[in-house]
């Protein structure tokens, strides 16, 4: 059996999540770590928080390569994968070198800031006939992974319409993620979870509409109807970070199918399906004591693309640049106060 051999760009909070996810991988395990801060390279990752899951903590990386730039990961051939999870104002310009190596890339969400970047990578993929796949990991989450499936396969019928929900309260463990220069803030950082799904499952709309609230030109908060025409669906979000810190963070959705309802808010009401009949069932789902599970998933899936070179469609890098021109086009919707089509 082959293993992957995965070199991970960037040790912040995310690459701290890729690199415990990937300790349950089959075929592939993480070979090198490439970052600029000595203390994370010798193991010390004490500083690194986030959102969810566990803090860092003191790592022993004996087994592990440790290159302090990323032309010194590119130069090793016996990586395969470059797991991309640095700032995403770097990932362009990061993906473009990796593809000149002959690396497959896997970067973290954001593809990119720019919708003309992500074009970009993706000529370079194709020109290197490498696979470039975008980490969102919001289809292996259980709940989302069962409504996606629901609405591709038409289990239930037609996709009538729904509203799906993401509101956190403003980062305050990051440095880099409260800066919006970096991530593009709230509504591109956060609500391209909601626009790559919803691009997933509804496909992209022609059109959206939105109305938001935005802080020092950074849209903070919006929500968003996706103008698919007469036909619809009737698709809504609301997304951003004005929750208080009581309330970190909530996500979830109601789906409206010709023959179910689908219902889930993190935290408070579980995955339930109002089934036209009148029966109510909550599937039942493995449960999983680790919050890397989801990542895991996900990281599998790209090593199963490499693997069989084949890209995942979960992962797809068109799907991703889809999804930042949606959240483009909502921002530019937000401060212009008109429909905006999507290009």
């Amino acid at each position: 059996m082959t293993m992957i051999r995965i070199g991970i760009v960037g040790v912040g909070f995310m690459g701290m999540i890729h690199y415990l996810a990937a300790r349950k991988l089959k075929g592939a395990q993480v070979t090198a770590i490439c970052s600029r801060d000595p203390k994370k390279l010798a193991g010390d990752w004490r500083s690194i928080r986030g959102n969810f899951g566990p803090p860092g903590e003191m790592m022993d990386l004996g087994a592990l390569k440790k290159y302090d730039r990323l032309e010194k990961l590119l130069a090793d051939p016996d990586i395969d994968l470059v797991d991309i999870c640095n700032p995403t104002h770097l990932h362009p310009q990061t993906a473009m070198q990796a593809f000149q190596a002959g690396k497959h890339v896997l970067v973290e969400k954001c593809i990119a800031l720019d919708p003309e970047d992500a074009d970009a990578m993706l000529e370079a993929a194709a020109r290197a006939g490498k696979l470039l796949m975008v980490a969102h990991v919001l289809p292996f989450f259980a709940e989302f992974a069962y409504a996606a499936e629901a609405i591709r396969s038409g289990r239930f019928g037609k996709l009538l319409g729904g509203h799906f929900n993401r509101v956190i309260s403003q980062p305050d463990w990051s440095a880099e993620i409260a800066d919006a220069g970096k991530t593009g803030g709230p509504a591109i950082d956060l609500h391209i979870h909601d626009t790559h799904f919803i691009g997933l499952v509804c496909g992209v709309p022609p059109a959206v509409f939105s109305t938001g609230v935005q802080d020092q030109g950074a849209v903070q908060y919006l929500t968003t109807q996706y103008l698919y025409g007469s036909g619809g669906p009737c698709v809504t979000c609301s997304s951003g970070a004005l929750a208080m810190k009581s309330r970190p963070f909530v996500h979830g959705y109601e789906i409206y199918l010709a023959r179910a309802t689908l219902v889930y808010e993190s935290g408070t009401i579980p995955l339930t399906v109002l089934h036209a009949d009148g029966r109510t069932e909550q599937p039942k789902f493995e449960a999983e004591d680790d919050a890397t599970a989801a990542f895991t998933a996900e990281i599998q899936a790209a090593v199963d693309g490499v693997v069989n070179n084949r890209l995942p469609d979960l992962l797809s890098g068109r799907l991703a640049r889809d999804a930042l021109v949606l959240c483009h086009s909502e921002c530019e919707s937000v401060r212009t106060g008109k429909p905006v089509a999507v290009k």
